[in-house]
């Protein structure tokens, strides 16, 4: 099968925490990439401190793209996260240099790297029924209703991820077929970049106790600062990022719904959670190769792909 572009991408995913970002700014500086982040929240403006976008000392001068692409209450998806991808793997190529691309959003990376089948064109009368639904019972309840007929869309679905539960069950109810088949059926027909994918494992527990610190010190950063400004600024706590892991306790707790000490730990469960279903996602991955968070083991995993050190000034 030839690949859609000829241009060759090393890939490396993994788990929120799992220490992605150390190991991707010491192999760029070393080998000569530029990042090319996958990641569904860090691409929206002001919302830095919660989505864990790495910061300009961590970079330490490796430029880092896909940050900060859009306003809080912009539209963004996979199918314009990967077009806007595709030019800046184009542009960072004419320019001679590599691109690494790195993140935690399995669907993004998907269609990057192999396109997916989507299932039927959308049904607006369904889907205006299934949102209606919704206001009346909430995210949750449709969330377990698409646990009854697509096991595998439920466990990686948060259950306020409202986007994908309606075009998930929409696409069973027109169907009769999950969306999971659908994209399973569609695996690898279609490759458009060559790849290599690396992805970053922690044993369970280490990870959940980096997330727990991690929460932490967000919150020690400036968290809730953060939240209060684009509030201020007029985003409202219903927006789909403002409901992300972290905005939306911090929203309860700026709304007087929920303690401090909640917000935190709800916080800290919900992330142990979603890092859950990232490992679910990663490991169903074709051509994975998983390595722990050293420079060392990258590099032995994929030598041909990392290429000779440039030469640093």
């Amino acid at each position: 099968m030839s690949p859609e572009f000829d241009i060759p991408l090393l890939v490396i995913v993994g788990p929120t925490a799992s220490g992605k970002t150390g190991l991707v700014v010491s192999l760029a500086r070393r080998f000569g990439f530029e990042i090319v982040g996958a990641d569904s929240m860090q691409v929206y403006r002001g919302m830095n401190i919660g989505t864990a976008t790495p910061t300009s000392e961590e970079l330490d001068g490796v430029p880092h793209h896909l940050i900060d692409v859009v306003n809080p209450d912009e539209e963004y998806d996979a199918a314009r996260y990967a077009k806007d991808a595709d030019g800046v793997i184009a542009d960072i190529h004419a320019r001679g240099k590599r691109a690494m691309v790195v993140g935690g959003t399995g669907l993004y990376l998907r269609v990057l790297l192999q396109g997916l089948q989507s299932g039927p064109p959308p049904n607006p009368a369904l889907r205006a029924e299934l949102n209606a639904r919704a206001e009346k019972e909430g995210w949750p309840a449709l969330h377990v209703q698409l646990g009854r007929v697509d096991k595998d869309a439920f466990e990686r679905l948060h259950p306020n991820d409202g986007v994908r539960i309606v075009r998930a069950l929409e696409v069973y109810l027109q169907t009769g077929k999950p969306l999971t088949q659908w994209q399973r059926e569609h695996e690898f027909s279609t490759l458009r970049y060559p790849h290599r994918m690396l992805g970053v494992l922690r044993p369970k527990e280490e990870l959940n106790e980096r997330i727990n610190r991690r929460v932490v010190q967000m919150f020690d950063d400036g968290f809730i600062e953060e939240v209060n400004a684009l509030r201020a600024a007029g985003y409202a706590s219903s927006l789909k990022p403002m409901q992300a892991l972290g905005y939306k306790p911090i929203n309860q707790h700026l709304e007087g719904e929920l303690s401090l000490a909640e917000a935190i730990e709800q916080t800290q469960t919900t992330t142990r959670r979603f890092a859950k279903r990232q490992r679910t996602w990663f490991k169903k991955e074709v051509g994975m190769t998983w390595i722990e968070p050293t420079e060392d083991a990258a590099i032995d995993a994929a030598p041909e792909w990392l290429g000779p050190p440039k030469k640093m000034v």
